[in-house]
């Protein structure tokens, strides 16, 4: 079900599997990307949103961590009529993907 966009919102488009990655990710992480890119399709930039390193200006990451994992959106506001979520993935941070791994030099008996 679609909804009319609200006075001065622009539409939310989602590339490739975003929108289906971003499913995937706990629930206060799908709110938080959730408020940035509604801050965005309003004009506006949430506070977790900042500038992504090597694509300049209109392109942001919001970060939210969660359980020890990094999750990640990358969006675009560089068009003037819409808003573009580009990727949106999780990355696992090495303290946790070396727990419970037999041969990493954590777990290895001396």
């Amino acid at each position: 079900m679609t909804r009319e966009p609200a006075p001065g919102e622009k539409p939310l488009y989602w590339v490739g599997s975003s929108l289906k990655d971003a499913g995937r990710f706990p629930t206060d992480v799908q709110r938080t990307v959730g408020f940035a890119l509604s801050a965005a399709q309003f004009g506006g930039k949430h506070a977790s949103a900042k500038s992504w390193k090597g694509e300049g200006p209109g392109v942001l990451e919001v970060v939210k961590e969660h359980d020890g994992d990094t999750y990640r959106a990358i969006y675009t506001v560089r068009f003037a009529n819409a808003v573009y979520v580009l990727h949106v993935f999780q990355k696992k941070s090495p303290h946790a993907s070396q727990h419970g791994n037999p041969t990493s030099r954590w777990s290895r008996s001396a």
